[in-house]
């Protein structure tokens, strides 16, 4: 689905950590509200190289009395996001937003369950603002698994712990918080949980995923994920992003991430 493309001025453009950065950008009043888990599509106004918007996810979002507010939370990892990186305070942006299906809210369950694998608490953390703001999650406990690679990883911890009643974090090096994979800390945990009063959100790296899949396969959990995919166009037009799935009758089907997602129910990825 195409959007509106907004000229969007660079408040912030902070390095929170070793190449990670928060960017806030103030946009038009007719920005809609983003739902929890989409995505804007970003790139450097009036710049032609490198010519692709990039895909980040919206981190917080706030809306004024003028204008609104867009919190980005972004790794470097190329050269369209170490040019993002390098821009400063009143910097104008181009962006194309919000894009994609955000995380379906069915029924609120007594626990909320957050699992997610570095930058992956970007889509994460709005949801969990949002679900905050409902009141009919006052009585549900708020449970978040943080996964990095090191101390010098780990990100978006204060924000957590203003949101979370119990907070998580372990590291692949043991530098910070508990040594493993969020995956295995989460697993030692599971029996806490009865599935019938739980439901699960989730984002990182593929490989954890394809992990958290393996843990529930033959439980009876509610797990939505949001997948993290290269995307060139954001709207599903060039079909850069496709992934398997199974369909509503079990059979194999391709969905585009940028279209059709980023989020999907776990146990409908196809991961082999």
């Amino acid at each position: 689905m195409t959007k509106d493309i907004y000229i969007g001025e660079i408040l912030v453009n902070q390095e929170i950590q070793e190449d990670c950065f928060l960017m806030k950008v103030k946009v038009a009043s007719s920005f809609e509200n983003p739902l929890p888990g989409q995505f804007v599509m970003i790139r450097i106004a009036g710049l032609n190289d490198p010519f692709l918007s990039r895909p980040i996810s919206i981190y917080s979002f706030s809306r004024g009395k003028n204008d609104c507010s867009i919190e980005l939370l972004y790794r470097v990892v190329g050269k369209g996001t170490q040019i993002l990186a390098g821009l400063i305070e009143g910097s104008q942006v181009e962006i194309n937003g919000p894009l994609g299906n955000g995380f379906e809210i069915k029924s609120v369950k007594k626990n909320i369950v957050f699992i997610s694998g570095g930058i992956g608490i970007a889509p994460l953390s709005l949801l969990i603002e949002s679900l905050r703001r409902r009141a009919d999650c006052s009585s549900s406990e708020m449970i978040i698994y943080q996964g990095f690679q090191s101390a010098s990883a780990v990100i978006g911890l204060n924000k957590m712990q203003k949101l979370c009643r119990d907070i998580n974090v372990c590291t692949d090096d043991g530098t910070f918080g508990e040594k493993g994979l969020v995956t295995q800390i989460f697993q030692k945990d599971r029996k806490n949980f009865a599935p019938e009063n739980t439901i699960i959100y989730a984002c990182g790296p593929k490989e954890m995923l394809k992990s958290l899949a393996k843990i529930l396969k033959k439980s009876k959990f509610s797990c939505q994920v949001s997948l993290e995919e290269r995307m060139a166009c954001g709207t599903g037009a060039c079909l850069g992003c496709v992934v398997a799935v199974k369909d509503k009758n079990g059979a194999l089907a391709y969905k585009r991430v940028c279209a059709d997602g980023p989020v999907f129910n776990l146990a409908d990825i196809i991961w082999e």
